[in-house]
């Protein structure tokens, strides 16, 4: 009997599995990635369609808050800081809430971490930036709500939304020129202390041209003189020891081991005081 009822519900378990039946959503996710300059911005929302109804002043009322789609909130990503209307938005994520009107929509990025629900007003904590934007008619109908990253500059787009008979664009603009620059500099002012200090602790474990990983963390060293780090003078204590620089290796662990002793790091204490011991400097 035991046999009968275990053998019964597998099969009821396994019925019930195989009978879930999957339907379109009414209103289809929708997910788009775009590059605006060195900037990703990612678009998530969903899609409800005209169906033969008014939409706008209707099942979209005048004056009230909108999630500006259906579902979940619709929600952008920018993966850095970019300019709404003079306002800064951080880099992260939004929620784009609109209040559409017959001539124009405010449209406002939102961020209280929710993803579900439309907020009955704003609360001003949590609007991040907000804009007013024409609305302009279109002569055809569109019937799938569509939202879209068009007018794409190295530094600039709109963000577009189009349904029914009305369409908008919402400009914002990203720092592309400001992170150019940077890196032009940074490239034509030659390697950082930091790739310097990479490239000879790689050629030092790789056992790679020692006279060469000595000559980089030197550089590195002496780039970073103002602010010594007791870790980069620990890599060139056992790089110069390599090279057969046993007097370069000392001092460069002696001032190791009085960063490290002043930083309070017990074991970069400890491997210097061991190494100048085996040096014969203790």
């Amino acid at each position: 009997m035991k046999k009968l009822l275990l053998l019964f519900m597998t099969c009821a378990t396994i019925y019930s599995v195989n009978a879930q039946v999957k339907t379109p959503a009414p209103s289809p996710f929708s997910k788009l990635e775009q590059k605006v300059g060195l900037t990703d911005v990612t678009l998530e929302y969903s899609r409800p369609g005209v169906k033969g109804r008014t939409v706008f002043g209707d099942l979209v009322p005048y004056g009230k808050i909108w999630r500006t789609g259906a579902n979940a909130r619709t929600k952008i990503t920018f993966s850095t800081d970019a300019t709404v209307d003079g306002q800064t938005l951080k880099a992260g994520s939004y929620s784009i809430f609109t209040v559409p009107n017959s001539e124009s929509w405010e449209v406002v990025f939102y961020n209280d971490g929710k993803e579900f629900g439309t907020p009955n007003e704003f609360d001003q904590q949590y609007v991040a930036a907000k804009t007013t934007v024409k609305s302009h008619p279109v002569p055809f109908n569109v019937e799938t709500f569509t939202m879209d990253i068009n007018n794409i500059t190295n530094s600039s787009a709109t963000l577009d939304l189009i349904w029914e008979k009305t369409y908008l664009a919402v400009p914002f603009s990203v720092p592309t020129d400001a992170a150019v620059v940077a890196s032009i500099n940074k490239i034509m002012n030659g390697p950082s202390s930091s790739d310097y200090f990479q490239a000879a602790v790689y050629y030092l474990q790789e056992d790679k041209d020692i006279e060469q990983a000595k000559a980089w963390i030197d550089k590195a060293v002496e780039m970073d003189k103002d602010q010594p780090r007791f870790w980069v003078l620990r890599q060139q204590s056992l790089i110069h020891a390599k090279a057969g620089d046993k007097s370069g290796a000392i001092a460069a662990a002696k001032a190791s081991l009085m960063y490290a002793e002043k930083a309070g790091n017990a074991d970069y204490v400890k491997m210097n005081k061991d190494s100048l011991k085996e040096w014969g400097a203790m």
